[in-house]
């Protein structure tokens, strides 16, 4: 079907905007500047090329220490992926799970620690909610 219509029709513009690059000394006070889990954060975001959720929904599961490497699941496009893990975060996240397991172990004798778990998983499995690594 010919659309003669169609010819003075003109796509829109996407306007032309450069990305804002922090220097390295920028980042180094910037994440000098953090602490805690907020640093945590921030670092595997920066240094890992992750993404606010994939960091935010990390599970503990997620993160393998013997090959040094971090699974994202359900990143852009809902694909799975591996990255690396720094040497250099590894002290920080075994500190990190030490407080969470202390907190979770609290929980859960106060009979909370439950987590949301993806899909029908807390059906399949009832007491999955409940396990450290979830």
């Amino acid at each position: 079907m010919d659309l003669e219509w169609i010819d003075d029709v003109v796509r829109a513009k996407r306007p032309k905007r450069l990305p804002v690059v922090l220097t390295k000394t920028e980042v180094n006070s910037l994440l000098s500047a953090m602490t805690g889990t907020s640093s945590t954060v921030v670092r595997l975001l920066y240094g890992r090329g992750m993404r606010l959720m994939e960091t935010v929904r990390l599970r503990i599961q997620d993160v393998d220490f013997e090959l040094n490497q971090i699974v994202v699941r359900s990143g852009k496009g809902d694909k799975d992926r591996t990255t690396m893990l720094p040497a250099s975060m590894t002290d920080d996240l075994v500190q990190h799970l030490k407080k969470i397991r202390d907190l979770h172990n609290n929980d859960f004798e106060e009979g909370c620690g439950r987590v949301y778990l993806p899909f029908a998983l807390d059906r399949k499995y009832p007491n999955a909610g409940v396990e450290f690594g979830w």
